[in-house]
């Protein structure tokens, strides 16, 4: 016995030190973030709607935000971005990257202490308990470790804290290498009486050289937006996609979004179903279908490149429509739903469409002005005198409207439409003329025509407007320029333009410079008018002056930022991004401005055609009375 003893191979022992060191200290891989995630993350079934191995193909877009953490050069990082686009998941990765493959302590910030406690239970646990490369380092450091709690999880090379924005102790303490900021816009203005949150968690980083900091956030309320001030100080980057008709990139927008749907009411609850859902190419003005946009090629585009060498900042903003887990028909029936309540209107463009909100102030809305519409009985009403037309150029039509003027600034609506087609194109011109030259008629039969049209020049076919504005001067259609400005004046002199065709002059035309800021003022003002009569606005009961138009009538308001030399200034309200409306109702109040005209005189030949009233002769001569001393002290009287 002693012999097989003796000639034993002796068994080799080692601590559990040893076995743990082995295990948790294994060299890093050299990888991204999304390498590593692609190669070791697991996402957990009851945290994740596709659990299993993280696949890079599923969020293309959150490719280059993850990467850009293990950038050297980058330093701040920020990610705006809506619902279901997996921004949790793109800061679980980081965290996990960070644990496995760069250890250093983590401060992880969320809104509330509850949602520090709820991330770490529901999210961060799952994470590592998984993922079998976070498994090891974490739960076996456990087991050693009684600082493993549900706000702080250890692991060899550094610390998770998870606090609230509130809690001051936690962000002003130990230096902190990585500090991440969950949900920035639902965070306290204040950590107790120790200020701003997030500067208090930065200065934690001054002792480190290669300190990272991620903020990440749905966008709240426009101007009181903290996510939306760190965004601007990066590259401001935005995910386009490739249109497949034109080959430009542009951003899939709500605004670029069309839609058709049916409604039926069951007791005054109205129900939505959307039909078709399609997205017109800003561009080109193609039109292409979800699936196809969701498959075109896309990438990152940035507006301010030069912050990735001046502030070390990427800075990254995403919607849903991008999204593998978004519909376009849910997004679209989550805004129909909400129809006019503000909040639930706020929750759909924060969450689905990935953009500020911004509340309309003391402005009507389109339901009170749809039900302001009246029967005309004819295409014009008594009380209208002159007709003027404003004309907005698109790349792709001409949007226009035809508005009736009356006495003391009365107005009423008498078409409004839309011509499909370029504006170098003979057809939409001779269909325009048909507009200008039309004899719009009262319920007797006279008629009037447009007494002067005004055109907007502006985009791509500025030398083409002029030309054919300059042919049709006949029809006293103009060219305008709307300039911005609080201090333009509405209307001014025309100024002597040329027209230029392959670099050679061909001829002039006229140009109205027009203050429109001063008109939207004028139009919002006399919107407020609630009687028929002095600067009252009058509407049809038409399907052309339908939901559609008011929202593109009321679609900006006055704004105040105090940062701006000229601090107000029009800007548009989210959800309302169509603003031909209020363009074309601005250009055809401006014509009315500048057309020399004696309503007083119009009114009286009106009368005549109509055989309601004698046509006007000189006026007699006026018999004056008696001068009379006026008194000079109240005894007088």
């Amino acid at each position: 016995m002693s012999n097989n003893k003796e000639h034993r191979i002796p068994r080799k022992t080692t601590s559990f030190f040893e076995r743990l060191m082995s295990d948790v200290f294994t060299p890093p891989d050299d990888l991204t973030v999304s390498q590593w995630a692609s190669k070791y993350r697991v996402l957990s079934s009851e945290a994740s709607a596709e659990s299993g191995r993280w696949r890079n193909s599923r969020t293309p877009y959150l490719r280059e935000i993850m990467d850009a953490f293990t950038d050297p050069n980058v330093r701040h990082l920020v990610m705006v971005a809506a619902s279901q686009v997996g921004k949790t998941e793109c800061e679980l990765n980081i965290i996990g990257y960070i644990v496995d493959q760069d250890p250093g302590s983590i401060l992880y910030v969320h809104p509330t202490e509850t949602d520090a406690k709820e991330f770490s239970r529901l999210r961060i646990d799952p994470m590592f308990r998984d993922s079998p490369t976070l498994r090891k380092k974490i739960v076996q450091t456990a087991k050693r470790v009684a600082a493993n709690t549900v706000k702080q999880k250890t692991y060899p090379g550094g610390i998770l804290t998870l606090c609230g924005s509130t809690e001051a102790h936690s962000l002003a303490s130990k230096p902190i290498r990585y500090v991440i900021g969950d949900e920035r816009d639902r965070w306290a203005v204040s950590a107790g009486k120790e200020g701003d949150p997030w500067r208090l968690a930065m200065a934690r980083q001054k002792t480190f050289y290669n300190a990272k900091a991620v903020e990440v956030s749905t966008p709240t309320i426009k101007n009181h937006s903290a996510i939306a001030d760190a965004y601007v100080t990066g590259t401001m980057e935005r995910w386009v996609s490739q249109c497949p008709h034109c080959g430009e990139y542009h951003e899939i927008r709500f605004k670029d979004i069309r839609f058709e749907y049916d409604v039926s009411t069951v007791r005054e609850a109205k129900t939505y179903k959307v039909k078709e859902i399609y997205y017109v190419c800003p561009g080109c003005g193609a039109v292409s279908d979800e699936i196809t946009m969701k498959q075109q090629p896309a990438k990152w585009k940035a507006e301010n490149p030069g912050a990735y060498k001046t502030n070390r900042c990427r800075s990254f903003w995403l919607n849903a429509f991008v999204s593998a887990w978004a519909s376009w028909a849910d997004i679209i029936q989550d805004f129909l739903t909400a129809g006019n309540d503000s909040e639930k209107l706020k929750t759909v463009f924060n969450t689905a469409f990935g953009e500020l909100w911004e509340d309309r102030g003391d402005l009507e809305d389109e339901d009170k002005m749809l039900a302001r519409r009246e029967e005309y009985g004819a295409e014009l009403p008594d009380g209208v005198l002159v007709l003027t037309c404003g004309i907005d150029t698109q790349d792709n039509r001409l949007e226009y409207e035809v508005v009736g003027h009356g006495h003391f600034g009365e107005t009423w609506g008498i078409q409004k439409g839309v011509i499909m087609g370029r504006p170098d194109d003979d057809q939409v011109w001779e269909q325009l003329d048909d507009v200008l030259t039309h004899r719009y008629t009262y319920a007797d039969g006279v008629g009037i025509k447009i007494s002067m049209a005004f055109i907007d020049e502006g985009g791509h076919f500025t030398q083409e407007v002029r030309q054919r504005a300059q042919a049709r001067q006949r029809l006293r259609l103009f060219c305008i320029k709307g300039v911005a400005g609080e201090d333009r004046p509405y209307t001014a002199p025309p100024k002597k333009m040329t027209i230029v065709v392959n670099k050679r002059v061909i001829g002039y035309c006229w140009q109205y410079q027009l203050g429109v800021d001063a008109g939207k003022q004028i139009i919002m003002d006399n919107l407020h008018v609630q009687e028929p009569g002095t600067k009252y606005c009058h509407f049809p009961k038409r399907d052309d002056y339908g939901p559609q138009y008011f929202r593109g009538l009321l679609s900006e308001h006055l704004v105040y930022n105090e940062k701006k030399k000229k601090p107000w200034s029009w800007e548009k309200i989210p959800g309302h991004e169509r603003n031909e409306p209020l363009d074309c109702r601005n250009y055809a109040l401006a014509a009315f401005k500048v057309l020399p005209v004696d309503l007083d005189q119009v009114d009286r030949r009106l009368k005549a055609a109509q055989g309601k009233a004698p046509a006007a002769t000189a006026p007699a001569p006026v018999k004056r009375p008696p001068k009379q001393r006026v008194p000079r002290n109240t005894d007088e009287w």
